[in-house]
């Protein structure tokens, strides 16, 4: 089935380039100009992926983020500047998949989005090997829907913090360094730095202390990694 892109960027020449660039690799693409303009387009035309410019007039990339994670979990890459730093971590933060930092490449670019549409595409058809249902002392992992719970009540995660949150448990008491998260979350072929990992653990664990203001299971071993505490 062919997947469509929602592409919103108040730069012209992003929007046409790359654009062109993700139709040649098989994406439908729908392009906005503004945050407003692709609220209300995605009410009408769904997509299967939002690519997301920060800063933009009438509704700004980070507005338009949290009204879309109010209505679903649509996979969301942001588009950011060098200068961008804080926002980009807000960003994930709020709920974004994954930034990339301006000027990009768009073979990266484009390899980012079909990792986070496979991704998605396994969420929803999960592998005989993944279909399992992990339990760990209060936490419980449902591939198969996609749902994670915390003493029965449900932690609403994205794909990327879905993996990583797995990955930590599989081996409670087992140091995972960022390297091995970031192969986890993105797979071998991609590179995001450091910053990236760090923000989407701090994502969880609000997530968690939100539903558990004692949850405590994600340590932190500075310099090493991240390991799950069972009990």
């Amino acid at each position: 089935m062919v997947q469509t892109i929602a592409l919103v960027d108040d730069d012209k020449n992003i929007l046409t380039s790359l654009s062109m660039a993700l139709e040649a690799e098989g994406f439908i693409v729908n392009i906005y100009s503004d945050g407003t303009e692709a609220f209300s387009g995605l009410s009408i035309k769904p997509a299967d992926l939002v690519i997301l410019d920060i800063k933009m007039p009438r509704m700004d990339g980070m507005e338009l983020l949290n009204r879309l994670r109010q209505k679903s979990n649509i996979p969301i890459i942001f588009l950011t500047s060098k200068d961008d730093e804080i926002d980009e971590v807000i960003g994930l933060r709020m709920g974004a998949d994954d930034y990339i930092t301006k000027p990009f490449s768009q073979r990266l670019l484009i390899e980012r989005v079909r990792v986070v549409l496979r991704r998605k595409e396994n969420k929803n058809n999960p592998d005989e090997n993944s279909s399992g249902i992990m339990k760990r002392s209060g936490l419980e992992l449902d591939p198969a829907k996609h749902l994670c719970r915390w003493h029965e009540r449900e932690v609403v995660l994205t794909v990327t913090e879905f993996l990583i949150v797995k990955a930590l448990a599989q081996r409670p008491g087992h140091v995972k360094s960022r390297d091995q998260l970031m192969d986890t979350a993105y797979g071998d072929n991609i590179y995001v730095d450091d910053r990236t990992i760090d923000s989407h653990i701090k994502r969880l664990r609000k997530k968690f202390k939100k539903v558990d203001n004692s949850f405590a299971q994600i340590e932190t071993l500075y310099g090493i990694g991240y390991r799950y505490k069972e009990g």
